[in-house]
């Protein structure tokens, strides 16, 4: 699992490459809150390559939108896989985190 952040003003995007399994969600939940700052309104965290995600993954997720909304800040997720997105369908966590197609899109959403 690789992790990259880019910052557009106070918008994050958490690009993830490889997979997020029981061997590294840990890794992963860590990486991501020591990156995100206190000031960010936004976090979008981009899936567009990343190929498989445990329900240790799904937790860490999770974990980390929890930690976003007691802080009022924006979470959402884009650009899922087909085999990624039917996770988040099947576990339903497409019904309480916002999903989209593109990075365009769901920095679209995060406007409003």
């Amino acid at each position: 699992m690789e992790l990259t952040i880019e910052r557009d003003g106070s918008a994050v995007t958490a690009k993830v490459n490889g997979r997020i399994d029981s061997t590294n969600a840990r890794d992963f939940e860590e990486a991501i809150r020591t990156k995100i700052e206190d000031g960010d309104s936004a976090v979008i965290m981009d899936f567009e390559n990343l190929s498989y995600i445990s329900s240790a993954g799904l937790r860490a997720v999770l974990m980390t939108a929890k930690t976003l909304w007691k802080r009022d800040a924006k979470f959402a997720l884009c650009s899922l896989s087909g085999p990624v997105k039917e996770v988040f369908e099947i576990s339903g966590f497409d019904k309480i985190i916002p999903i989209h197609d593109s990075r365009e899109g769901a920095l679209g959403s995060l406007d409003g």
